[in-house]
């Protein structure tokens, strides 16, 4: 490895996110740490469908008649040959919501995995705890000081000390990724910035102070390269970047994060775990839920088009990306008196890859005859959350330590062992 080909390297990277800047520092070291490496970087990108997807309206068991029964106006169709408004057909017993047809193709190239009957073993139905005890991957713990991804990250080094490793696109520095190991949280690559309110010029000139006092310790190193990383963003216009392989991202919110995420990807600048959130409470659908058409419906269809837009414009790029969906417990069973559902317990998960073992729908289903529900009520969980994050975090991320990344649980993938080859 030698300077001239990282500067040759690091133009590529540029390029591929419409920039002509000159390559910040940090990067060659990313760049030779990637040569050296054989250019393999496994990345996961989750995403978060907060307020809690009912994922029988998103993954249905049309094969299970009390389905309907328990769902008079909201149930999806059974699969029905040019009805565009009737469940897709995945295997005879499960099948998409009709909105989701992008997700189709990555089912029948065996991209795409589906966990049901998935989540935490707490039975807490308030969001913001059962959204706590996913994210710090301890269900029922409040006391938890950080998130599991933050603490993946701190249990396997960082050879290449990125400042962009793990990055979150939102207001705030979700749950899952506090903790001791740096981590960014940004609203979009163009405005991020040290954010305090009207001081946040002159905070950031006087955190460049301080480090430019320190001298040449690693402090200051550290330091400027974060500030670097700063300008570096600012100068990733969104506006520049052209997707691959005709991929279109929704044009929100959403899928501008995801077309970010693939931004920095493609840029070589050392991510490894891409966060970002879908809907906050907009899935928390307790009114006129709506069947083939409705608010879920646009959502799901929102949801699924952008990341399998983000999947086709990565390509290639899949063999060394997961990217993992989850929402904090599902919605009962049975639809209530406003044509909607109330807070419920299991959920369905979506992983996605080149390297996933996909087209089949993991975990054991538990029926929903009125003895197999949870409570008399809810989808009941039989694949704890935990064994779906273990199985990325060690055998996609290459964890060694997964006692410290889920303290105080044994991982069993007895249910679903083998979705990552």
């Amino acid at each position: 490895m030698n300077r001239r080909y990282f500067l040759k390297s690091g133009s590529i990277a540029l390029a591929s996110v419409g920039m002509s800047v000159s390559a910040p520092s940090f990067l060659e070291r990313v760049v030779m740490g990637s040569a050296l490496t054989g250019g393999k970087r496994k990345t996961l990108i989750a995403i978060f469908q907060r307020g809690a997807v009912d994922g029988l309206n998103m993954v249905v068991p049309f094969g299970e008649s009390n389905y309907y029964s328990a769902r008079p106006s909201i149930a999806i169709p059974k699969p029905a040959s040019g009805n565009a408004e009737s469940v897709i057909n995945l295997d005879g017993f499960f099948g998409l919501h009709p909105s989701m047809s992008s997700f189709k193709p990555l089912w029948d190239s065996k991209r795409l995995a589906i966990v049901h009957a998935a989540g935490s073993p707490d039975n807490t139905r308030s969001h913001f705890d059962a959204q706590d005890y996913m994210e710090s991957a301890t269900p029922g713990v409040k006391s938890t000081s950080d998130g599991w991804l933050n603490r993946y990250l701190q249990n396997k080094p960082d050879r290449d000390e990125s400042p962009f490793r793990a990055v979150a696109f939102g207001k705030e520095m979700p749950r899952v990724l506090q903790g001791r190991a740096p981590a960014l949280a940004m609203t979009s690559l163009a405005e991020f910035t040290i954010r305090a309110g009207k001081s946040s010029a002159n905070l950031q000139n006087g955190f460049e102070a301080i480090y430019a006092a320190k001298g040449n310790d690693s402090l200051t190193e550290r330091g400027r390269e974060t500030f670097e990383a700063v300008n570096y963003l600012k100068q990733a216009n969104p506006a520049q970047y052209k997707p691959e392989n005709g991929a279109q991202y929704p044009r929100n919110e959403f899928g501008n994060s995801l077309l970010q995420i693939a931004q920095l990807i493609k840029a070589g600048v050392g991510l490894e775990v891409a966060f970002t959130d879908m809907g906050h409470r907009r899935w928390d659908t307790h009114v006129n839920q709506g069947n083939s058409r409705g608010q879920l419906a646009n959502l799901l269809e929102d949801f699924s088009s952008g990341v399998a837009a983000l999947y086709q414009d990565l390509g290639q790029r899949m063999d060394d990306v997961l990217i993992l969906t989850m929402s904090e417990f599902g919605r009962t069973v049975r639809e209530n008196g406003n044509r909607g559902t109330d807070h419920g317990h299991a959920n369905a998960m979506f992983v996605l890859g080149n390297s996933v073992r996909g087209g089949k729908v993991y975990g054991r289903w538990p029926g929903l005859n009125n003895d197999q529900l949870y409570e008399d009520r809810d989808l009941a969980l039989t694949t704890d959350f935990r064994d779906v994050f273990g199985e990325i975090a060690t055998r996609h991320l290459g964890s060694k330590d997964a006692k410290s990344i889920f303290p105080g649980y044994s991982l069993s993938s007895s249910h679903f062992k083998g979705f990552l080859g």
